[in-house]
């Protein structure tokens, strides 16, 4: 089943488009069937229909209804295993 992923940052392209492409590779290695969406942090409300998670570039306090997890450790490596489970975990849960 095909899970819908917004990934978020300031300008939607350099910083998102990193992470999208990290997320991709450990979803597919993982078995899991992802949609990206790529999105402004602004425009992450206008999006939201049938997404699984989001996963914005930095940290957003706004509750979106849905999982809510930082990408950053896929740009700097820090908390990138802690980050992965917890993806993994979102995505199995929905």
């Amino acid at each position: 089943m095909w899970k819908k992923v917004i990934v978020a940052c300031g300008g939607a392209v350099a910083t998102s488009s990193m992470i999208a492409e990290r997320l991709q590779e450990f979803c597919e290695e993982n078995g899991i069937q992802i949609e990206i969406v790529q999105c402004r942090l602004s425009e992450i409300s206008s999006n939201l229909y049938g997404v699984d998670l989001i996963v914005p570039s930095s940290r957003v306090k706004r509750d979106y209804g849905v999982p809510l997890i930082t990408g950053m450790p896929f740009i700097s490596g820090i908390g990138l295993e802690k980050t992965k489970a917890q993806i993994l975990e979102a995505l199995k849960e929905r």
